[in-house]
């Protein structure tokens, strides 16, 4: 198992229900083989860079996990369809393997 961060943000008009959805199928998309959550911080509402789909700012979260290299073109491909995921990214961490 490797380290991995992914650190996404939604809309921070996005109510509870939709956010709990979303963390819902990451965890199901990392646990699947074997892979496992370390850590989840919520880092709030958080002003972006520039302009995104006419938004200003995003909820961020960023999830510290170990997963099989070969699941993580399934979390992507899961965060990719989710309407609510605005934008993504998922980086290894070779300091916590």
């Amino acid at each position: 198992m490797k380290a991995y961060e992914l650190l996404f943000f939604v809309d921070p008009t996005s109510n509870e229900e939709t956010r709990a959805g979303v963390m819902k199928r990451i965890e199901v998309a990392i646990t699947t083989d074997g892979g496992a959550v370390d850590s989840v911080e919520d880092w709030g509402k958080r002003k972006l860079a520039y302009e995104i789909d006419h938004l200003t700012e995003g909820d961020y979260t960023l999830i510290n996990f170990h997963a099989d290299p070969s699941q993580i073109a399934e979390l992507d491909r899961v965060l990719r369809i989710s309407d609510a995921v605005k934008r993504h990214m998922i980086v290894a961490r070779t300091d916590k393997d």
